[in-house]
Order: C-alpha cells, then sequence, then structure tokens
C-alpha cells in the first residue's frame, strides 16, 4: 500500500512539473521580452494596485494567474488608465503592467502605482502637443504602450534607475513634474 501512495505522489509531482513546465515553454514562445518579464519575478499570481491621479479611482487587480493573463483584471487595468479627458478605453499592452510589476517588486513598493497617464487617445495626444514639445507625435501612450507614474514613498531618481535597470523598453525622467515614463517600445533613455 505505501508504494501505492508513492506511485500517486510521484505522478502527481510530474504532472506538476510537466504544467509549470509548459507554462515556462509557453512564455518562451512570447516575445523576449515578456518571457524574461514574466519568469523574472515568478510566481502563481500577479497583481497590481494602481490609482489614477485624475479621477480619484484605485483598481486592485490580480492579471496574472496560473500562467495566463487574466481577462476581466485586464478589463479592470484598461479602465482605470483609459483617457479621462474623452473616456475612451483601449487595450493596454499586457507587456507593460509585467514591466510594471517588475518594477513595483525592483524597489520593493508597497503603496500603489501612482498614474499620470496611461491611454491617450490620438484627440487628447493632439492636444496635449499643442501644449508642450515634449509630447511626442506618435507617443506610445496612444498605443496602450505607455505609463507615466510614481510611487509614493520612492524616490523618482531610485525609480528612474530602477526602470532602466529592467531593460523593458523606454524610460523617461520627469523630475519637475514628479513622475517617469515607461513604454514597452524600444529601450531608450532621455531626461
Amino acid at each position: 500500500m505505501k508504494k501505492s501512495s508513492e506511485l500517486l505522489a510521484n505522478v502527481h509531482c510530474r504532472r506538476s512539473f510537466l504544467r509549470h513546465g509548459l507554462a515556462v515553454v509557453s512564455a518562451g514562445l512570447l516575445l523576449p521580452s515578456t518571457a524574461h518579464a514574466i519568469t523574472k519575478f515568478a510566481g502563481h499570481e500577479k497583481k497590481l494596485v494602481l490609482s489614477n491621479t485624475h479621477t480619484g479611482e484605485t483598481v486592485r487587480s490580480v492579471f496574472w494567474a496560473d500562467g495566463a493573463f487574466v481577462r476581466e483584471g485586464l478589463r479592470d487595468i484598461n479602465h482605470l488608465l483609459r483617457d479621462f479627458r474623452t473616456g475612451d478605453v483601449a487595450k493596454i499592452d499586457p507587456e507593460l503592467l509585467l514591466l510594471i510589476h517588475n518594477l513595483q517588486h525592483t524597489v520593493e513598493a508597497s503603496a500603489p502605482v501612482q498614474i499620470i497617464s496611461g491611454y491617450r487617445s490620438p484627440k487628447t495626444n493632439s492636444a496635449l502637443r499643442k501644449g508642450s514639445a515634449g509630447v511626442a507625435k506618435k507617443s506610445y501612450h496612444m498605443k496602450g504602450m505607455a505609463i507615466d507614474l510614481r510611487i509614493e514613498g520612492i524616490n523618482l531618481k531610485t525609480l528612474h534607475k530602477a526602470a532602466k535597470s529592467l531593460k523593458g523598453g523606454g524610460v523617461g525622467y520627469y523630475p519637475k513634474s514628479q513622475f517617469i515614463h515607461v513604454d514597452t517600445g524600444p529601450v531608450r533613455y532621455w531626461a
């Protein structure tokens, strides 16, 4: 009888190993930066606590669980990161959420990520460009691939340095406005 229970335990361990191994292999089939982001801070669940500085809304959302993105979690985050000026909601790049999750863990932040700007509609981006030379004509914000953020209690220089260390895309430093920009475009840095 003992051998039978050991055999069942071994079968369970093998199935678990295969299931988790398949998730890791599947992650490797994604874009390299996604695979790196998923495996860097491995776990069964990934969640974000985001606070929109313009609307006052906060969302606590599990966006990744058991090897896959969680549709409901992504939907809640997409809504929070909408263009608050027009109300337009867009799909936010899941790699960007993984990047933000990794950034939080890198700086060991427990406070919510404060969102200054998430998705921007072309109309909003055009209006902002008229008032500032610092707004890109083909901004990654319009593609749902960029977020301007800060985290209460985390020095902005520290946050900027940590974001650059992740090499997940573009990182901009805006100390006068008290935020950093992160996107999932090509790796590049500016201040």
